[in-house]
């Protein structure tokens, strides 16, 4: 294992990489955390390293003692940072890693994250969601059902009651007039076209959010992707009791990427 903190917008990111043993260079995960952060999934790091590959796991900027202030702008900066650092020369060397083979997985926010800077990145070829979080798109369908003061407060609140306190420079209600100021430009179906040639993997659960991510599913293959992996689990949000099922299907969806 190697620390380091990766440079993003003036702040360094508390980060950590999990090395896969011999020279490589290794295929290498970026593993994206969910609001705010609790379940980390690093037991899925230990699994992808022991399978060969690299795995990076970093805070955003405002996150568990993350310097900066956290917001889902920064967020989405911050994963760019972050595959711009693997693809450092230097680091990549250090790290014994292949800049060309990086996979983003993300769970909750974090899937959020993952569908935006692969759509922002046509070098990431293949990434992976845990029951993502299509915030803004559930921001703009509650705008669609109420004033936009009264989404707000909704919103903020389901923020609130998620555990903000490993977070900063941010309030429940900053953060959810945030989202629905990009009601519009954060959908994930609004980002299919930019994705359609990828491999993806889309987990859900019995956790409210299987409803979004099989539309994201069905609107990939609808667009042409004809490598779209999809997978239900009857479990809870963090996957409590399917932990090493998830790890198995995780495994072999990597497994069959083209190398």
């Amino acid at each position: 294992m190697q620390t380091m903190q990766i440079p993003s917008h003036g702040e360094l990111m508390n980060a950590l990489v999990y090395i896969a043993a011999g020279a490589g260079p290794h295929p290498v995960v970026i593993l994206l955390h969910g609001f705010p952060g609790n379940e980390r999934n690093l037991d899925l790091a230990q699994d992808m390293r022991r399978a060969g590959w690299d795995v990076l796991y970093f805070n955003y900027r405002g996150s568990w003692g993350t310097p900066g202030d956290f917001s889902f702008a920064h967020s989405i900066e911050d994963t760019g940072a972050a595959i711009a650092y693997l693809r450092q020369p230097e680091v990549a060397r250090s790290l014994r890693l292949d800049p060309n083979r990086i996979v983003l997985i993300g769970h909750s926010m974090g899937g959020f994250m993952t569908v935006e800077a692969a759509a922002a990145d046509p070098a990431i070829k293949a990434f992976a969601t845990i029951s993502a979080a299509d915030m803004s798109g559930r921001m703009q369908a509650m705008l669609a059902m109420e004033k936009r003061s009264d989404a707000i407060a909704a919103m903020a609140h389901g923020l609130a009651e998620e555990g903000m306190a490993p977070l900063a420079g941010c309030t429940p209600d900053g953060l959810a007039k945030e989202l629905a100021d990009h009601a519009m430009s954060w959908l994930f179906l609004d980002k299919v076209d930019a994705l359609k040639n990828r491999n993806a993997l889309i987990l859900t659960a019995d956790d409210g959010l299987t409803r979004e991510n099989n539309a994201f599913a069905a609107a990939l293959r609808n667009a042409g992707d004809t490598h779209v992996t999809t997978r239900y689990f009857a479990t809870d949000h963090a996957y409590s009791d399917k932990r090493i099922e998830l790890s198995h299907v995780v495994l072999a969806w990597l497994k069959g990427l083209p190398k």
